[in-house]
């Protein structure tokens, strides 16, 4: 039986291990088929790749796009996608755009409540310039020791209404789906039950996403309880979706769930990539 994980990151975005590092910890941890999925971004697929057949794993080339949707962040990982395709690259390029300045207005906030620094502290975890994330802030925060873990971070610091929070308008559904889509990839809703969206606008969001040509969700994943496992995989069969899974792996020790830890889906659905292997 194949131990597939579907959503990772690397130092090409807010991860901490090199794409060839992130394929020799999955396989270690026993994952046999892997996809990397950096934040919108695709420079760590042909190391992920190359790493991946040194390993003898199956590799599916993948990225996850941020979007804005009814003022909400959401995240739209793209599997099987040609990482090379000229309008997925281009419109990545424009998500990308702009987080340098984001980056900074976070560390303007962190200084007036009492945190400074934190731009240049933020800085030495990024390994892509362009990529600052609220990840990379919230690990110099518990490096300088404001805070005892990354998500305490998060929880005083960097969600909306906490100073430190600075919304980014990233792409729409629209442009996401269509770059996965014109990639030749499969567009999956990533993580549905971080979303506080409610049950109508989950719903708006999956009648949306299916009407452009989206396929999957992720059920089983290192972001839902196993609670939500069940609930996602009962809305994957209502909507007529494939599953996904994956621990959306940061950093040994960091996500939630290790790859060893992370459960199968359950056997009511169908796996997105029930065809692939």
């Amino acid at each position: 039986m194949l131990n597939v994980d579907l959503h990772c990151h690397s130092t090409v975005s807010d991860g901490v291990l090199a794409p060839a590092a992130v394929a020799k910890y999955a396989h270690k941890a026993g994952v046999n088929a892997w996809a990397l999925t950096d934040h919108d971004e695709v420079g760590g697929v042909p190391a992920a790749r190359a790493a991946a057949a040194e390993l003898g794993m199956h590799f599916v080339s993948g990225v996850e796009i941020s979007i804005t949707w009814a003022n909400h962040t959401v995240h739209i990982v793209g599997l099987q996608i040609d990482a090379d395709n000229p309008g997925l690259v281009q419109g990545l390029a424009a998500t990308r755009s702009g987080r340098d300045a984001r980056g900074r207005e976070m560390a303007d906030q962190l200084a007036r409540a009492g945190i400074p620094g934190a731009y240049e502290g933020a800085l030495k975890f990024v390994d892509n310039p362009d990529l600052m994330s609220r990840t990379h802030f919230a690990r110099y925060l518990v490096e300088s020791g404001v805070c005892a873990n990354i998500p305490e971070v998060f929880r005083k610091y960097l969600v909306e209404g906490k100073p430190g929070y600075v919304p980014h308008r990233w792409a729409s559904l629209t442009q996401a789906v269509g770059w996965i889509r014109g990639a030749g990839g499969i567009p999956v809703i990533a993580h549905p039950g971080r979303y506080k969206l409610g049950m109508v606008g989950q719903g708006a969001l999956f009648d949306e996403f299916k009407q452009l040509g989206g396929t999957a969700i992720e059920v089983v994943t290192g972001s839902h309880t196993p609670d939500q496992y069940h609930l996602y995989a009962e809305e994957a069969r209502r909507y007529g979706f494939l599953a996904s899974r994956g621990t959306d792996f940061h950093a040994p020790g960091e996500s939630r769930v290790d790859f060893a830890a992370l459960p199968p889906l359950p056997s009511s659905v169908k796996p997105v990539w029930h065809d692939w292997f």
